[in-house]
């Protein structure tokens, strides 16, 4: 018999069980007073009488209605279409109260202090004693490691690099020239401080440019598996706090992200180009170099950016440009097509 795909024992550690109003807390939600106690979560479709689950999008609100959850997250406007038998618990941010229930359930594991025998650990190295470095990873001299972190194995933490408390740095991962903030998660095979694509053209050919700039991570920043941050040659790298950065991600030198930005999977950003704060960009979209993209700008999948962007703008296709500009476009050369017909 093949168990639960949500939570699986085998991968998960679970925690609880947690009464109702424990849960209802967590969630930053109201609840009634019933006596309920509540083991795990799961999707509306198979959640059981003792599990947690959420409705944030109206689309399924059918299975909301058949659900056998024992309560659900939901937004009070829905409260009316919640079973009898389910408890609700309402709040006006569904999505962020199951992302704070299900940590309650599979809290994070704890790092398990020690240095495996495996790693090699340079002298002059500085880890704190709270820390857990894993088998065969490599702390370089100079470096320091915070309180409570976790190095995983294989991972390469250079010469020099500091990484601030409660960080958890992915398998492969490989550091250098960089400074991380507190609870900083590095995903498996990041690279992070390697030099930036940087060459003056000479008559017989490249002459490489020194990269002298370090990469900054910000507290709350996390780096997906096999991205990449340049180290800056003129200046630092910047990734402001609370970023987030999806797998497969290229960031050249000189960059900067302010806070709270978020760059979806295969976007690449070329040297020296700004984003201020919670820009968001789509995946595949790409940045030429020296641009600034303004406060709160959307950029849409596979955007070719060439230009500054204004803050707030929202643009789409390539070059970019507005998007009702863009899709005005679209359905023009539909017209047009349709009229050669």
């Amino acid at each position: 018999m093949v168990e639960a795909s949500l939570g699986s024992a085998r991968f998960f550690r679970r925690n609880g069980p947690h009464p109702l109003a424990v849960v209802a807390n967590t969630a930053g939600g109201v609840a009634d007073d019933r006596a309920l106690l509540l083991e795990g979560v799961g999707p509306l479709q198979t959640a059981g009488p003792t599990e947690v689950s959420f409705l944030d999008n109206r689309r399924y609100t059918s299975a909301l209605d058949r659900t056998s959850a024992g309560a659900v997250i939901v937004h009070p406007d829905m409260a009316a279409r919640v079973p009898p038998t389910t408890a609700a618990i309402l709040t006006s941010e569904p999505y962020a109260a199951w992302a704070r229930v299900a940590a309650l359930f599979y809290p994070m594991s704890p790092p398990s202090p020690g240095i495996h025998p495996s790693a090699i650990v340079a002298d002059g190295a500085l880890i704190d004693p709270s820390a857990e470095v894993g088998p065969l990873s490599v702390i370089e001299t100079g470096a320091e490691i915070g309180p409570g972190c976790w190095i995983g194995p294989c991972a390469v933490v250079g010469s020099g690099v500091t990484i601030g408390r409660d960080c958890r740095i992915g398998a492969h991962v490989s550091l250098s020239y960089a400074l991380l903030g507190a609870r900083v998660y590095v995903y498996p095979g990041a690279r992070i401080g390697q030099e930036g694509f940087g060459f003056a053209f000479i008559k017989d050919g490249f002459l490489s440019v020194p990269q002298l700039g370090r990469v900054i991570l910000e507290d709350d920043v996390e780096v997906g598996a096999n991205t990449t941050i340049d180290r800056g040659s003129s200046r630092d790298t910047v990734i402001g706090a609370g970023s987030r950065l999806d797998n497969l991600v290229q960031i050249g030198h000189n960059v900067i992200l302010g806070r709270c930005c978020v760059i979806v999977a295969q976007v690449g950003i070329s040297g020296s180009t700004v984003l201020e704060d919670f820009v968001r960009v789509g995946g595949q979209a790409a940045m030429a170099g020296h641009v600034r993209i303004g406060q709160g700008a959307q950029i849409g999948a596979q955007a070719g950016v060439i230009s500054d962007i204004a803050p707030g703008a929202k643009v789409l296709g390539s070059p970019a440009q507005p998007i009702k500009d863009f899709f005005r476009q679209i359905a023009t050369l539909k017209k047009m097509a349709k009229g050669e017909e």
